[in-house]
């Protein structure tokens, strides 16, 4: 008789995995939490990129371009005091090139867990190990937040190139939402994804 299929985390709530090593970041790349001073420079970076790639994004791109900036500061509150939400920027020079951002629901029985939303780079910088600087390091701080247990995300079947990412840092697939998204009359499923967390010295 076959053994019992294992849960996808199941080493992990057993604190079997110790923390992954870290990327080492590009060259001159810096990381850091958004301030409400980057509003802007994150508006023009993430409209960008809605409207070239609508599929990876459950946010529209025509109702997004109406929004002032300032409609982010949300994404910015509890940053400094290490409360929700966050996002951390990555910058080359004084240009803003990647962003992630980390929110959690704050009913008490749910806010255990944290998701991860709003992974952007500019497609100029695609491939050079940025998006896995920002993956790793919202990880890093999300670990660092009181009471947070796991973190969820959501990425559209057939990126290939981010399901990779977020293997890398840990996550595993533990769902399909079909028909997810409907960009125009084409609909797109989404892979559902988690990374239960250990403390950074966690045991191997």
């Amino acid at each position: 008789m076959n053994a019992p299929k294992a849960h996808p985390f199941a080493a992990r709530r057993a604190g079997m995995q110790p923390a992954r090593p870290r990327a080492a970041l590009p060259a001159g790349l810096r990381i850091r939490l958004m301030e409400a001073a980057d509003l802007a420079s994150y508006k023009l970076l993430r409209d960008m990129n809605l409207a070239k790639h609508p599929e990876a994004f459950t946010s529209d791109a025509e109702t997004e371009l109406r929004r002032p900036p300032e409609t982010y500061l949300a994404r910015v509150a509890g940053a400094a005091d290490g409360g929700w939400p966050f996002t951390l920027t990555a910058w080359q020079g004084d240009q803003l090139c990647g962003a992630i951002s980390c929110e959690r629901d704050e009913r008490a029985k749910v806010r255990h867990i944290g998701h991860v939303v709003g992974m952007i780079v500019h497609e100029s910088v695609r491939g050079r190990g940025i998006g896995l600087a920002l993956a790793e390091g919202c990880v890093t701080l999300a670990r660092g937040r009181q009471g947070i247990e796991m973190l969820t995300l959501s990425v559209t079947s057939g990126n290939t190139a981010a399901i990779r990412l977020y293997e890398r840092v840990g996550f595993v697939r533990y769902g399909l939402l079909e028909h997810a998204l409907r960009v125009g009359e084409r609909y797109h499923d989404k892979e559902l994804m988690v990374l239960r967390l250990e403390p950074e010295d966690s045991p191997s």
